[in-house]
């Protein structure tokens, strides 16, 4: 299998392969000239983020202080907006619904690293997939681990660290990330 297989197919991969690193630059110099756009120039910036990312939906809007490692993981739905600083570590797929509010300084990983010192110095990773539902609200500076499923109608509360998958229709804060109450 080529690395990015391995990569997104939750594998281990050689994070240096040349393939993957030729995408990581494509991607970072689209996003370096998206975030070198001004506000107003909206047609290129909504040019550039179809160029950056693998499924864009109707009303996507994203502010600049974007960071991307590969973006071709990456399925947004429509009608959603996400705020200024927004970093995606997208070695896995990202899925984000309808309908969703991310708020300033949230960062996304799917990216892992080994444990064991020596794998981890050889550049060996692995990735595992973020969903962000429909309807969801996430608050500024949260950080969304690998792994993690976070269900429709969610709103999780500023500064949280999601650790685990968090089940629809409930509101969620804290580090780690806790469901502090259900929403009928």
């Amino acid at each position: 299998m080529r690395a990015f297989e391995l990569m997104t197919s939750g594998k281990e991969y050689f994070i240096n392969d040349d393939e993957l690193r030729e995408i990581r630059y494509v991607t970072r110099d689209r996003v370096d000239a998206f975030n070198a756009l001004s506000a107003r120039n909206v047609m290129e910036k909504n040019r550039l983020i179809t160029d950056i990312f693998a499924q864009v939906g109707e009303n996507v809007h994203i502010e600049k202080g974007l960071r991307v490692d590969y973006g071709c993981n990456t399925y947004f739905g429509s009608n959603v907006f996400i705020n200024f600083n927004f970093v995606i570590l997208d070695c896995a797929r990202v899925t984000i619904g309808d309908n969703v509010f991310i708020g300033p300084d949230v960062q996304l990983y799917t990216a892992q690293h080994p444990l064991a010192i020596d794998s981890r110095n050889a550049h060996i990773g692995s990735a595992q997939p973020v969903t962000i539902g429909s309807n969801v609200w996430i608050g500024g500076g949260c950080i969304i681990l690998p792994g993690v499923t976070i269900g429709d109608g969610v709103t999780v509360g500023a500064g949280s660290v999601i650790t685990r998958s968090i089940e629809d229709n409930v509101v969620a804060c804290g580090n780690p990330c806790r469901v502090h109450k259900v929403l009928s």
